[in-house]
């Protein structure tokens, strides 16, 4: 799969003493090629139900491209967790942090009762996704789903344990000897 296959190419650079690994679909770097965004699209169509769904939900800047995509194919309008405020009435600041950077992120657009999908890029530390889920539970919105196209180390287990939501992925990996491999 294209997927898997890209990620065996990527590069991997040092953030501090972080092995961050670059990829079209958590960069935008190199390119993102139609292919591969569909491939994912299509995978991550398979996996969640939308039925019953009122708003796809992401956080700025590498879930846009993912949640434009499922937008398209399922005719779910989709929100935008963004990095700056806009002091909009009902507006949630929300303070995340991972393992090369914090920051706080602002919810808009999410309404008491609003049944959502959560979909972002990769799944790391679990520090965006906790501070994303508590936000919208503070919104009164109802978690339907919750998808990661990447899961690297132990995000997705320290999420689940703290929160009590599942998250499905696409492809589980690591960085060894400054190369990513499928798990």
């Amino acid at each position: 799969m294209k997927l898997e296959e890209s990620l065996k190419k990527c590069p991997v650079i040092k953030r501090g003493e972080y092995n961050y690994f670059v990829h079209p679909i958590t960069d935008g770097i190199p390119l993102v090629e139609p292919s591969l965004l569909r491939e994912v699209a299509c995978r991550i169509l398979k996996i969640v139900d939308f039925s019953d769904v009122d708003k796809i939900v992401t956080a700025e800047a590498m879930g846009i491209h993912l949640a434009t995509t499922l937008s398209l194919y399922t005719d779910i309008p989709f929100v935008i967790i963004r990095k700056r405020s806009y002091g909009l009435e009902g507006e949630i600041p929300v303070f995340q942090k991972t393992g090369y950077s914090k920051g706080q992120l602002y919810v808009n657009g999410i309404k008491e009762g609003d049944k959502v999908v959560i979909v972002d890029d990769v799944i790391s530390t679990g520090g965006t996704m906790i501070a994303i889920i508590e936000a919208l539970k503070r919104a009164g919105a109802e978690i339907k789903d919750i998808v990661c196209v990447i899961e690297r180390g132990k995000g997705r287990e320290i999420v689940e344990k703290k929160t009590g939501y599942k998250i499905k992925t696409l492809v589980k990996i690591d960085v060894v000897d400054g190369k990513v491999v499928i798990k």
